[in-house]
């Protein structure tokens, strides 16, 4: 689904964060996305979500190359990409219904025709007590869930996630990663940015290590 060529990217007259980075993200696929801090993985991220441009190289995602996806098409491209971010922005002045449910509403849909999904999403992630609370209220784990709900209600066909385990507990992060997995095996392919060595240890997965600036492919 995705496929980057020999990609790079630099900040201004800056020297080059990411290196000749060439890999492919096949439909259906999970891999982990490792590297220390600072190594440039949410930046990777960034351009898999088409929120930055690469300076070089070619990057093609659903069969278009991304050069040429122009500002009207970004959207609709973007809503096959759910992504997790590390800081879930939440917003705090809305329910945890109301968050997950704010994609669909964005678009103009009518609250009738998702409210079952939306209710039935909360209740796979465990929030099914939690629809009317706030985020202030909610654990780091719930905020976790509930941005992992939001970034699946459009049924994307691949799931971006930044360090989702970094803010909980052990028990808890095997579970999130759980969650991952019974998605994946839904269909939904899965990159999960990480450096808890631990949690790629519990899953026979590809990984992707970035250090450097470059990156290595290990099947």
């Amino acid at each position: 689904m995705i496929r980057f060529e020999n990609v790079g990217l630099r900040y201004g007259m800056g020297p080059e964060i990411l290196r000749d980075i060439s890999f492919q993200i096949p439909a259906g696929s999970f891999q982990f996305l490792s590297g220390p801090s600072g190594a440039g993985k949410t930046t990777l991220l960034r351009l898999l979500f088409l929120s930055l441009a690469p300076t070089r190289g070619l990057i093609t995602i659903f069969g278009k190359d991304r050069a040429l996806i122009g500002r009207r098409e970004l959207p609709h491209i973007r809503r096959k990409i759910g992504v997790v971010f590390q800081d879930f922005r939440l917003l705090e002045h809305m329910t945890t219904y109301e968050n997950v449910a704010l994609p669909l509403r964005v678009r103009g849909r009518d609250e009738a025709s998702y409210r079952g999904d939306v209710t039935e999403l909360l209740k796979w992630v465990g929030l099914g007590e939690r629809l009317n609370a706030h985020p202030p209220v909610l654990s780091g784990g719930e905020k976790q869930r509930a941005a992992i709900a939001r970034a699946l209600i459009e049924q994307p066909d691949i799931l971006l996630a930044d360090e989702p385990t970094g803010n909980v507990d052990p028990p808890l992060a095997r579970r999130l990663l759980r969650l991952f997995i019974e998605l994946n095996r839904s269909g939904t392919a899965v990159l999960i940015a990480t450096h808890d060595l631990n949690l790629m240890d519990q899953v026979d997965a590809r990984r992707l290590v970035l250090a450097d600036g470059r990156l290595t492919v290990h099947d």
